[in-house]
């Protein structure tokens, strides 16, 4: 008696063009799964059933998933195979074979360039902060009563009318607050919809680990030179105070 077909295990296939590569980054940490090149196009094997209908898999742009089916792949709900199943490819663990790269950043509060979007997402996880960013007009009188020894182990940057504190421990000022995670400074109680990412948009845009990276929770970014923060003192601060116009 033949096997009932529904009782086997499904294989999944799916391909991308090449051009969009750089979007599997949000897949790349899928030990799983394997890629294989053929000419303009990447192809996948080896995803699980979950992975065929996650989140990652369904917001990659012109990803065409297929399940094999003796050597023919069919799209989700097709009676008729789309095609046959090359046998010929060079299989690679994916996170072995992507290379690493991103659109580039512009260097002002902005989004990532439309070719991939990064996300934060609220995250069950609790981190302490490590940066508080307060409008500077709120703490004017709150800084000059602090003891110097609080001030002196805070960095300080100046943002239009705000100010960014990086200190440990934090001062107790009104303001949002950030935690630290790979050079990225993120808004507490947030955190990468993609995990993955915060490691790799490092490596592409602050090797150097000369900048913090500041984010807000709608994923615009603001890029900071940590060679521009100083050291906090009420002196510094009433300098910054008189520089500046107040409205």
């Amino acid at each position: 008696m033949a096997k009932d077909s529904s009782d086997r295990l499904r294989e999944f296939r799916a391909e991308i063009p090449r051009a969009d590569e750089d979007f599997l980054g949000s897949v790349r940490n899928w030990k799983n799964v394997q890629v294989a090149l053929e000419e303009e196009i990447i192809w996948l094997k080896g995803f699980t059933e979950e992975q065929a209908v996650s989140s990652e898999i369904q917001q990659l742009p012109n990803l065409l998933l297929y399940e094999l089916r003796d050597g023919l792949l069919f799209r989700k709900g097709a009676l008729v195979p789309s095609k046959k199943m090359r046998t010929a490819l060079l299989w690679t663990p994916i996170d072995k074979a992507l290379r690493l790269t991103f659109p580039l950043f512009n260097n002002n509060f902005f989004g990532i360039d439309e070719k991939i979007e990064v996300k934060l997402k609220p995250s069950e996880e609790e981190h302490p902060a490590t940066s508080l960013l307060c409008p500077i007009k709120e703490i004017r009188e709150a800084i000059i009563t602090l003891p110097k020894f609080k001030l002196e182990k805070t960095d300080w940057i100046v943002i239009n009318d705000q100010a960014l504190f990086i200190g440990d421990p934090l001062l107790s000022l009104p303001g949002k607050t950030f935690w630290s995670k790979d050079g990225h400074l993120l808004p507490a109680g947030y955190d990468f919809e993609f995990k993955n990412l915060s490691s790799l948009l490092q490596r592409k845009y602050n090797t150097a680990r000369d900048q913090w990276l500041l984010w807000k929770e709608d994923g615009s970014v603001l890029s900071l030179n940590k060679e521009d923060f100083r050291k906090l003192s009420v002196s510094s601060f009433r300098l910054t105070e008189k520089s500046m116009e107040w409205t």
